[in-house]
Order: C-alpha cells, then structure tokens, then sequence
C-alpha cells in the first residue's frame, strides 16, 4: 500500500484549526423596559460576571457580552435567558406584555431581581403578561436551588433591604417555571464587581453559585 504524505502546511492547517476556539453560541440579555426605572442598574459588571463564572464552571459557551433587548422587541426571542432590574417604576405596553408573555411561553426565561424598590411596580406588570398567574414562593426543595450547587435554605441573602429573609418567587406556566424572582435578596448586585457594593467574597460568590444555578436549571430543562 503507497503511503500518503500530506504536504508541511497542510498538516500544520489541520493541527492548528482543532485548537481553534469554537464561537459563543448563544447571548443572555439585560432587559429594558419603560417607565423611569432604573433598568440598567447593574449595567457595567453584573452580567458580565456572571457570564464568565458560568463559562469557567459550568462549562457553558455563553458569550461573554451581555445583550441589551428591550421588552417588546422581536430581538427578546434570540436570548434564552434574560435578567430584569432597577429600583423604581416599571410599565408594559400592550404589545410589551404580549411579546414577553409570547418570549416566556416560547421557552424563553426571565430573572427578576429587586434592586429595593422594584416590588410594588414589577407584580402589576407582570400581572399585565400573565393575568392568569400568581408568584408563588418556590419550595426550597426546588431543583432551582439544587442544580450545580446546593442553597438548602433558598436564594442568599446578598443586601438587607429591610433585613427580612431572602425569598424566590416564580411564575409557572403548564408546570414549567418560565420566570424566578427573586426578593430581598439582590443577587444582580452580588454578581457585581468588589468595588461597586464591597460586598464580601463569601457573599460574591454564594451570588454567582445561586446565579449559575439558574442558567445551568434553564439550559437543562
């Protein structure tokens, strides 16, 4: 049998293009909404942490830019995972609700965080997308809280707001949680660098584990 033998740069093109870094696959979001509120609150280094903490343990092949999509855009359908929060006020139109109702019923996942303040302007709003929902606080038995890392006790406790126990609310639709909120907690903020709330690296990175948790739960279901 002749032997075949691959000219030099050939077999160095073959050699050189299995190292080549495979593309982000997907994008998570930061969503935009109207009404004042503060929707870019955690813009700089909350996501952006996220993300990476994700790619380096979980072994995700996230895109380490966050998107920016506002509510009733048809771009909201191209992020499986979208994250929502701010202080103050929050209004859906019509065709926002709509088209987030439609995102989240399609697959899509939203993450609520309160910043202090959101509250009282996120559930009515939210009530304009699924009027036929309630939140309802996850058991801490949820799979949520039980993916790559174990919280036994529910989400972390990041800020104190008004120093009551952190809670996770979800909306579930057709027995699928299609949205997380988490309250009086504040996980954006623990995702965020040391320098913007100095924050503890026990509680930075209990943050980012319940953060994971929630990608690694939408990724796999």
């Amino acid at each position: 049998m002749k032997k075949i033998f691959l000219p030099a740069f050939i077999f160095l093109i073959l050699i050189f293009s299995s190292f080549t870094p495979i593309e982000p696959s997907y994008k998570i979001g930061l969503l935009k909404y109207n009404g004042g509120g503060d929707w870019y609150a955690n813009l700089e280094t909350s996501l952006k942490n996220l993300i990476q903490f994700c790619n380096q343990n979980l072994n995700t092949n996230i895109n380490p830019e966050q998107g920016v999509v506002e509510v009733g855009s048809p771009e909201l359908f191209n992020y499986p995972f979208v994250h929502m929060t701010g202080h103050g006020n929050v209004v859906f139109s019509m065709q926002e609700a709509q088209n987030l109702r439609n995102y989240l019923t399609g697959g899509g996942f939203l993450h609520i965080s309160d910043n202090y303040g959101l509250d009282k302007f996120i559930r009515p709003q939210m009530k304009k997308v699924f009027p036929e929902l309630d939140f309802v606080e996850l058991p801490f038995d949820h799979p949520i809280y039980h993916e790559k890392y174990d919280f036994t006790n529910g989400p972390p406790k990041v800020h104190e707001h008004e120093g009551k126990p952190a809670q996770g609310f979800g909306l579930i639709w057709q027995g699928r949680l299609i949205c997380f909120y988490d309250f009086e907690c504040d996980l954006g903020d623990g995702w965020e660098d040391y320098d913007v709330h100095k924050d503890s690296p026990d509680i930075h990175l209990k943050a980012l584990k319940m953060g994971a948790n929630m990608i690694q739960y939408v990724f796999s279901n």
